[in-house]
């Protein structure tokens, strides 16, 4: 365990993903189809045509989909690491400095505003009166977060390694306060559904140990100790899966709110 005598703020979290990018980038999951799917059917329209602005974009996992599927995004960033990353991934697509607290758009003027594992790093006290600001009469707020499927036993026995080793539950930790749709909006002011995906993805050890090893509750430790939970962790996930190859499942956990 660690032995910082206080825990990493949030600011330090949010801003310790740029130095990581190319990292982020390689390694974390994608998302499902079967997710946008779930956004377009609560949505009430397709992504094809929208306009939709990716907030939070981080290196352009979630806008690479959403471009993919056929939407008019546009990406905002906060980060100048992840948005210099994004821009070698994603040329083509249009990518904008900026946070959900103060967006950099104008009024009614988008059909989404989608977060991929970002909302809960605004400040819901001006993000949701920016969102309502944004999005034109009818749009969609969606927010989702792929969350680890914690009812597969060696995912639980990893976040317990986790816990132990940093003192920290990176399971909470890790996807902020967005889980549930009452916290997305705690002034009441939105109303979400909720909704879940489960998904599942084969990747090698190595790709599994730098997709957990790119998370916040990793970047803000010292060198040493991750480096001292990685090559344990490396023997027990070789342990469980002989083959070298994890099956990393993931709960996407979805909330979308339509504006009046």
């Amino acid at each position: 365990m660690t032995t910082s005598s206080k825990p990493p703020s949030h600011t330090a979290r949010a801003h310790s993903f740029n130095a990581a990018a190319a990292q982020y980038a390689e390694n974390r999951p994608s998302y499902p189809p079967a997710l946008l799917d779930a956004v377009e059917e609560l949505a009430g329209r397709p992504f094809a045509g929208a306009r939709v602005a990716d907030v939070g974009a981080g290196t352009g996992i979630a806008t690479a989909v959403l471009h993919a599927r056929g939407a008019d995004v546009i990406a905002i960033e906060p980060g100048e690491g992840m948005a210099a990353q994004f821009r070698r991934t994603l040329p083509d697509v249009p990518i904008v400095r900026g946070s959900g607290d103060a967006l950099p758009l104008t009024d009614n003027c988008a059909d989404f505003l989608t977060y991929a594992q970002a909302w809960h790093w605004t400040d819901t006290t001006k993000s949701v009166p920016e969102a309502l600001r944004v999005l034109r009469p009818g749009g969609a707020l969606a927010l989702w977060w792929n969350t680890s499927a914690v009812d597969v036993p060696w995912i639980a026995e990893q976040s317990e390694r986790i816990k132990t080793h940093f003192g920290i539950d990176r399971v909470v930790e890790q996807n902020g306060s967005g889980l549930r749709a009452a916290l997305a909006d705690p002034s009441g002011r939105l109303d979400f559904t909720h909704r879940r995906v489960r998904w599942s993805r084969q990747v090698p050890v190595d790709t599994h140990l730098a997709n957990i090893g790119s998370h916040s509750v990793f970047l803000v430790q010292n060198a040493e100790a991750t480096n001292t939970f990685l090559t344990k962790e490396r023997d027990h996930l070789l342990t469980a899966f002989p083959n070298g190859m994890v099956e990393e499942t993931y709960v996407v956990e979805l909330v979308v709110a339509l504006t009046p």
